[in-house]
């Protein structure tokens, strides 16, 4: 029997069970505001497009849920059930070791990611998820490929600006961590321009 586990703006979350296999059901929500036909393009679209993601990350060295159906007319994703808890739910309760070790993970992940040119674009400490000592990333719904330095270092500012909201007595550690993960895969070079980058963007937002 399924049960709604969330309802978001975009997508209805349901635990469900795929032949024995405990898994996640996503179906992206209509909407009345918009055109049905549009409507229906759109979230066609997205699914398909989250699905691809989902199995790219696998080949950038990103743990993701396996995705076991898509359906495309109906707007669905069925896939893996990650059994874990997710990384904003430890920061307050595990040792300064082990919070910078899974930031330094997070960090590497998504260097990983954008060498492959993809941007997750919902970078959140709920996205993250610890499942038997390894690290899976969820949630790639908002996803797109960019070759841009700016999109980039936006992905990187949005899990900032969180962990500053949500975390703010771990912040600094937090996103300390993360770029230090972040600069051992991408190496100097690509991170010194990222980070001037994500300097840059601090800074209008200050100055608006």
């Amino acid at each position: 029997m399924e049960k709604l586990i969330k309802k978001g703006a975009e997508a209805s979350i349901f635990r469900a069970n795929w032949f024995g296999s405990p898994s996640i059901r996503k179906i992206r929500i209509p909407k009345s505001f918009r055109q049905s036909t549009l409507d229906s393009k759109i979230r066609e679209s997205r699914t398909r497009h989250e699905a691809s993601f989902l199995s790219e990350t696998k080949n950038a060295g990103v743990m993701t849920p396996i995705v076991y159906f898509v359906n495309i007319k109906h707007a669905e994703i069925i896939m893996q059930f990650i059994d874990g808890i997710c990384l904003k739910e430890i920061i307050d309760k595990c040792d300064d070791y082990n919070l910078k070790k899974w930031c330094r993970e997070a960090g590497r992940y998504i260097a990983r990611l954008h060498g492959y040119e993809i941007i997750h674009g919902d970078l959140t400490t709920s996205n993250f998820i610890i499942s038997n000592d390894k690290l899976i990333l969820i949630d790639f719904g908002l996803s797109f490929y960019s070759q841009r330095i700016e999109d980039k270092a936006i992905d990187i500012h949005l899990l900032k600006m969180v962990s500053t909201s949500a975390h703010s007595l771990y912040a600094d550690m937090i996103i300390t961590s993360v770029l230090s993960g972040y600069k051992e895969i991408c190496g100097k070079l690509n991170y010194n321009n990222i980070l001037n980058r994500l300097k840059d963007i601090e800074l209008r937002g200050r100055y608006k």
